[in-house]
């Protein structure tokens, strides 16, 4: 895991030199292939697998293109991006809102929130917490509800946090949108607000920090981003990191904090030096005036962080992301919960890629360039499920079929993709190396999105019909084992490349068939057998004391 909160300073030439060459040999790369395909005289059955793979390989390389442009831009800035440098002077503390949206969370992490709360050193807080927990629901136990409803009143009182409630509609996004037009002076029908700070609102609130019901900010979480929005008057948000804090006991919120750390780092800076860093929904602070210009957080999406960022991308407000470790959060911790957390942010962000791509045609001069790439970078990520399916698939094909997907003789292969492939590879692991984090952790996290591939696809097939889903908070307190009968597709993919293995040494056996292509391939289905099957390890995520990192 990473040692030190805060990244060190990109340093030598050399890093700056190679996201250069490691750019250069990725197009050259691509280029190869696709000549290779072009010119190669196969059945068109052949070709079209092959061309699935290159397209494939393509989106690898159009994100692995995306990281070495973020890291180069972050090594050419010379920015530090540490929690002292280069945060401007504070002269006033004009008043914040802080809130938290909650969606009936248990009681221990609500308090837990509302202390860190509390303890914010920033003079000019007020505290608010948001219940947009369902009441009314038939299917709830009305008891239970309405102790659990006391028992929230009874800790805001307590900890002294302004309690506001108001008539369901649009999930998080909706009660921070009313929230927003309560403070601004306006009501809609059947809010309900109690302030327990004792405290008059003698002016608005000029700022809004808003918090996920799980966070645990720090107490000098608010003042630099205060100073951030203070020397600009066109920022609209300031979006800092989150991390974790079960990572050392569930090895499902320990690979997803891992998953997290290749975004947080240096894409997440490059973003910003591109004026398009987006919202991630927590740990966050917006200004009041912004939200008013664009109308508040859209309801539309179920991410609506990310979709509410290109509007004020659109409107011409700007963003930063301040990469210091401000505030910690709990992962999920079961694949239950880590596969409805990552399904509703697919489901959203391939919603919002469709809407992109609209507006790229209509309205080209929407964004700037650098805005346009970031925002179909990222939303075109969650495409990795199909990608990923798709590149396990073809050396089973080969195996089973001999349905040949790479067209090329190996000599030429090996001198394009060889150089490729070893330096990004070195690019992108001693790039996080210098942020303090080993080989064995990025992997480890990257395992967790390869297993995830069914839930992207089913989002990916949902988002691209336009279909919006619904808002699901992440469960809490979890760490139960799913049933395997949930887990066909990994385990039935694994079991499908084991066969294809056990197929291919029968075929090298009795057949005359090309050994280093079949030997090739055989190899491929091993790795990804290897990586499907991490499943059954991720399955049982409470991590006894010996296995702790």
């Amino acid at each position: 895991m990473k040692t030190a909160l805060q990244p060190k300073r990109t340093g030598p030439l050399l890093l700056a030199i190679l996201p250069v060459l490691g750019i250069i040999l990725t197009l050259l790369y691509v280029g190869a292939r696709m000549v290779l395909v072009i010119i190669s005289d196969y059945q068109w059955t052949d070709k079209l697998v092959a061309w699935m793979l290159l397209f494939a390989e393509m989106f690898i390389l159009f994100h692995g293109i995306g990281y070495l442009v973020h890291l180069l831009f972050v090594i050419r800035s010379r920015q530090s991006w540490s929690a002292t440098d280069n945060v401007p002077p504070l002269k006033s503390t004009p008043p914040v809102a802080v809130v938290v949206a909650s969606y009936k969370e248990p009681l221990d992490v609500v308090e837990d929130t509302l202390v860190c709360f509390y303890n914010l050193a920033y003079p000019n807080k007020r505290l608010y917490f948001l219940d947009d927990t369902r009441y009314d629901l038939p299917s709830s136990d009305p008891a239970a509800m309405q102790a659990y409803r006391a028992a929230i009143d009874a800790l805001c009182r307590r900890m002294g946090v302004n309690l506001f409630r108001r008539k369901w509609h649009g999930a998080k996004a909706g009660i921070i949108n009313d929230f927003m037009e309560f403070i601004d002076g306006k009501t809609r029908e059947g809010f309900e607000f109690q302030s327990f700070t004792g405290q008059d609102r003698t002016e608005k609130e000029k700022y809004l920090v808003v918090f996920d019901a799980d966070a645990n900010p720090m107490p000098d979480f608010i003042r630099p981003l205060v100073a951030f929005m203070e020397a600009n008057p066109k920022l609209a948000f300031v979006q800092t990191p989150q991390y974790y804090t079960n990572f050392e006991t569930n090895r499902v919120a320990m690979a997803s904090g891992l998953q997290q750390v290749v975004f947080y780092e240096y894409i997440c800076e490059g973003k910003s030096a591109h004026g398009a860093t987006f919202c991630c929904g927590t740990n966050v602070i917006f200004r009041r005036e912004a939200f008013l210009d664009v109308g508040g957080f859209d309801e539309t999406s179920v991410t609506e962080d990310f979709v509410t960022s290109m509007i004020f991308h659109r409107r011409g407000w700007e963003s930063r992301y301040y990469n210091k470790v401000s505030a910690f959060n709990m992962g999920p911790e079961d694949l239950g919960a880590y596969f409805k957390q990552q399904f509703r942010w697919a489901l959203g962000t391939i919603g919002l890629l469709r809407q992109l791509i609209a507006l790229l045609v209509r309205h080209p001069r929407a964004l700037s360039l650098a805005q346009w790439w970031e925002y179909l970078v990222s939303g075109s990520y969650y495409l990795i499920g199909t990608v990923f399916l798709i590149i396990v698939l073809c050396p089973v094909l080969y195996l089973f079929f001999t349905i040949p997907t790479y067209f090329s003789r190996p000599e030429v292969y090996a001198l394009f993709f060889i150089p490729y492939f070893v330096l990004t590879l070195f690019i992108f692991f001693s790039s996080l190396s210098r942020r303090n984090y080993r080989i064995r952790d990025i992997f480890l996290g990257q395992l967790l999105v390869s297993i995830t591939f069914p839930v992207y696809i089913k989002a990916t097939l949902l988002g691209l019909l336009g279909i919006r889903g619904r808002f699901i908070v992440t469960p809490k307190g979890g760490g139960t084992s799913l049933p395997l009968r949930d887990l066909w597709p990994q385990l039935g993919v694994a079991a499908l490349s084991f066969a294809a293995i056990v197929w291919g040494v029968q075929r090298m056996i009795y057949e005359p068939v090309p050994a280093a292509a079949m030997l090739i391939n055989m190899f491929w289905c091993l790795y990804h057998f290897a990586i499907l099957s991490s499943v059954l390890y991720f399955n049982q995520p409470e991590m006894k004391p010996d296995q702790r990192m």
